[in-house]
């Protein structure tokens, strides 16, 4: 097996162990009040530098140290509601180095192991002649909810995104509406 299947490898186990502990077994439910995935931002922070890093390797890049990005919001319901309960979102970015003549075979195995670990890709891109913005995939875990994006920026590097589904902190109880 080649180092770049077994770093690509490396993640699943890491996902399910992240997320399989903060998703309700329960599929019964579909509604608002339904329970929410329970992270800390701490660990929903760690999780999503894995997954950019995870990415990085697949595409065989390197994540650029200074361009760690992380952003929370509270979470807003449907309706526009704001509970007080202390939930969350995270968008989580970083740039990495990958010359343009690696762009395409970078995104396209991403898009690759996104597609092995069960993501629905709901946009891609691949156009050659353009000069930035050519590649880009974008995936959804449809039972999970995270979604992920990579795309080219520059000449020299990609831009690997994750965002969380709406996580509510382990020790808050749950705002009902």
């Amino acid at each position: 097996m080649s180092a770049f299947r077994r770093a690509s490898l490396a993640l699943v186990p890491m996902l399910v162990l992240a997320l399989g502990g903060c998703v309700s077994d329960d599929t019964t439910k579909n509604g608002k009040n339904d329970p929410l995935p329970r992270m800390s931002r701490e660990k929903a922070q760690a999780w999503a530098k894995h997954w950019t890093e995870s990415m990085a390797r697949t595409a065989r890049a390197e994540i650029v140290p200074s361009t760690h990005q992380a952003s929370f919001t509270n979470c807003l319901g449907k309706n526009g509601e704001s509970a007080k309960d202390g939930r969350f979102t995270l968008a989580y970015n970083v740039r990495a180095e990958l010359p343009k003549a690696e762009h395409a075979a970078g995104i396209q195995a991403i898009t690759a192991e996104l597609r092995a670990q069960g993501f629905k890709i709901v946009g891609s891109r691949s156009d050659a002649t353009a000069d930035r913005g050519g590649y880009l995939v974008q995936a959804q875990h449809p039972k999970d909810r995270q979604y992920v994006s990579a795309g080219d920026v520059s000449d020299t590097r990609i831009t690997l995104n994750v965002n969380t589904p709406c996580l509510l902190p382990p020790e808050a109880e749950q705002q009902e509406f």
